[in-house]
Parts: structure tokens; sequence; C-alpha cells
């Protein structure tokens, strides 16, 4: 598996103090820091990035902290987001963590307890870069396949046998030891259970 990028942490807040006071203290820490005003800042210069976090204000101009998380789930982007505002209540709090909002600190908060939260965001991100990176993988190794190989690699995933298989596509059993002797070679498995990690991960098992 190719080397993931260093996560970057991108803080989007309308007050210039708290988006250089975050900056400093996650920059001396290490990390690497991009800064925005505003949402549509964000969306217009990093929209599409897939690697890092967001630190995110609540109430901004035009596009709000809320709606920005809305745009990212549509355009199914995987960052983890840690939200601050200084206008939260318990209901708003519970809302955006249902869409997937890692947490959420009030102003002013303590740097400690965000760095903190942020150190657990970036391993989130990490995660989720190194899932991304596994589909994309797998992915590659599937469309290796030819259209039998796939419908014989299906039922091989439903647990149907040799013998089944065979039934099940009008073919000999001959022929399905090979397709899954070539499904193994084009799938880089040396083993079943290897095999299954990848087919499972993006193969929809057919109904037996």
């Amino acid at each position: 598996m190719s080397r993931q990028p260093e996560p970057t942490i991108f803080v989007i807040d309308d007050d210039e103090a708290v988006r250089d006071a975050l900056s400093m203290m996650l920059r001396s820490a290490g990390r690497n820091v991009e800064t925005f005003a505003t949402a549509q800042e964000f969306i217009d210069r990093r929209g599409d990035a897939r690697t890092g976090c967001i630190v995110l204000d609540v109430r901004m101009p035009g596009m709000s902290g809320l709606q920005l998380q809305e745009e990212l789930l549509t355009r199914k982007a995987s960052l983890p987001i840690v939200f601050v505002t200084g206008h939260g209540d318990v209901s708003m709090a519970v809302s955006t963590m249902k869409k997937g909002a890692i947490d959420f600190i009030e102003k002013p908060f303590n740097q400690a307890d965000l760095k903190t939260l942020v150190d657990r965001l970036l391993i989130h991100a990490r995660e989720r870069a190194a899932a991304v990176e596994r589909e994309r993988m797998n992915a590659a190794l599937l469309a290796r396949l030819t259209t039998r190989e796939q419908q014989v690699l299906e039922r091989i995933v439903a647990g149907r046998l040799n013998k089944q298989i065979a039934a099940d596509l009008g073919i000999s059993i001959k022929t399905v030891e090979a397709h899954r002797a070539n499904i193994m070679d084009k799938l880089e498995a040396n083993t079943v259970a290897d095999l299954m990690r990848v087919a499972l991960r993006s193969v929809v098992p057919v109904e037996t």
C-alpha cells in the first residue's frame, strides 16, 4: 500500500484571532494547518480534500458550519469534524454528531483539550484514508476479473460449493475450479481468507 500523505487540519472560523490562535497552537505541535475565514472559501479552495480533519465554527457569515457539514456529506467527503461554537446547545451537538461530527466543543475552550480532540480526529482521518486506499486497491484487483469470473466469485462469497456453482452457471466443475484458480491469481490471494478479504469489501453475495 502506498504511503498516505500527512493529514492537514483545516481550521474554518470567521474570527481571525481564533484562526491565528488555533493555527499557532497546532503548528507548534508539528501539525499541517490551513485556515479559512468562511466555509465557502474552504469549498472553493479545498472542497476536494480527502485527507485530514476540520475544526469548524458553527456560526459564520454566509454558509454556516452546519451547512458546510451538509455540503460535505453531499460530496461524500469523509473528513472528520469537530465543531467549535460560542452558541451551541445540546440538540445542535446531537444533530451534528448524528451526521458524522466527531465532537463538539464550546468557546471559550481549553487549547489542550482541543488539541487532544484534534489528535483523535487525525487518528480517524488516517484510518479513513487507509480504508479508502484499500477500497481503491480492491476495486483495481476486481476490475481484472472477467464477467464469468465475477459470477463465480459472487457465488464463492455466498458460500456455494463448486458443484452448486457449476449447476448455477451451467458449466462443469473443472471449469469452476479453473475460474477459482484464475480468481485467486488475479486478486493476488494466497489463501481463501485473502480472497474473502478482497471480495467482501466490494461484492454483494447472490441470493441462494
